[in-house]
């Protein structure tokens, strides 16, 4: 058994160790947990323990088999990291949008991970019997993907693996077939001047698209992404309805929105259980 002495010695070295790996990532963009193992001399658990230590501090960003630095310019992450990025507002934002929908709509939702996060918060209220979902996403279509009383209908094209989701003009066709109630949009970037706005210009094509076919547009954005411009803008500012997104949203660019009649609602961390149990868990959706 360890001696008090010798645990608060291990426990300074774990730390030195962990500074000297931001370092490195900060340094180089991104490490390997067998080249840090070899490095400091320890076993890939150990190292792996550092990540996930020092991803919990928002320190850096766990990938597969190593980490990448936090908010330097790189290109887009893929869906996995995305999905643990924000984890808790986005279950929040999710709570309060799957609220927003009733049976009987037509609703269509992008490839984001805060859209997923919407899909489960609808897959976990009872009492659907016809809600249609349109998606661009992948992992979205599979969570619904035999649902009692919800329809996925998935748009076509050509497959993205990062976004994990479909791009291209084939999907077009179905939105002059159908009425969409609401869409439901997560972004890259959001900004007074520029709106919503996505990472690359082919998930911008189809978002674009799903705002032209829906009558609500509903922001789905955790507070990173406010007043940051993205590459390519698919839905103006004017055209939002409504934008769920957490406490952290900047003040200012809350009261322009509100200003200018847009609907915002920010969620708290310790509100969004509430909703998953008064809104989610246990509710059925009325009919419309």
């Amino acid at each position: 058994m360890s001696s008090p002495s010798s645990a608060s010695s291990g426990d300074v070295f774990a730390r030195e160790r962990q500074e000297h790996i931001v370092r490195l990532v900060e340094e180089h963009g991104r490490a390997r947990v067998s080249d840090l193992a070899g490095r400091f001399g320890v076993s890939a658990v150990t190292i792996r323990k550092d990540l996930l230590a020092l991803e919990s501090e928002q320190r850096l960003v766990r990938t597969h088999g190593g980490a990448i630095a936090r908010g330097r310019s790189r290109p887009e992450l893929s869906f996995d990291i995305r999905e643990r990025l924000q984890a808790d507002e986005k279950r929040g934002i999710g709570a309060a949008a799957a609220a927003l929908v009733h049976d009987g709509e037509s609703i269509v939702m992008d490839a984001s991970t805060t859209a997923l996060s919407v899909a489960r918060h609808l897959k976990a209220i009872d009492g659907w019997s016809q809600l249609t979902v349109i998606t661009n996403g992948l992992r979205l279509s599979s969570e619904l993907a035999g649902q009692a009383g919800i329809t996925v209908l998935m748009l076509g094209g050509r497959v993205r693996w990062e976004a994990l989701s479909v791009v291209g003009q084939l999907g077009d066709g179905l939105f002059r077939r159908v009425n969409v109630q609401k869409a439901f949009l997560g972004a890259a970037g959001f900004t007074l001047e520029s709106g919503l706005a996505d990472a690359t210009e082919e998930e911008s094509q189809i978002k674009r698209s799903m705002v032209a076919a829906a009558r609500e547009v509903i922001a789905i954005v955790d507070h990173t992404k406010w007043e940051h411009a993205a590459f390519a803008t698919f839905c103006p500012t004017d055209r939002l309805s409504v934008v769920l997104t957490d406490q952290q949203a900047p003040e200012p660019m809350v009261r322009d929105l509100v200003g200018r009649g847009i609907e915002v609602r920010q969620i708290a961390l310790d509100e969004s259980a509430s909703i998953g149990t008064a809104g989610v868990s246990s509710a059925t959706r009325p009919t419309r």
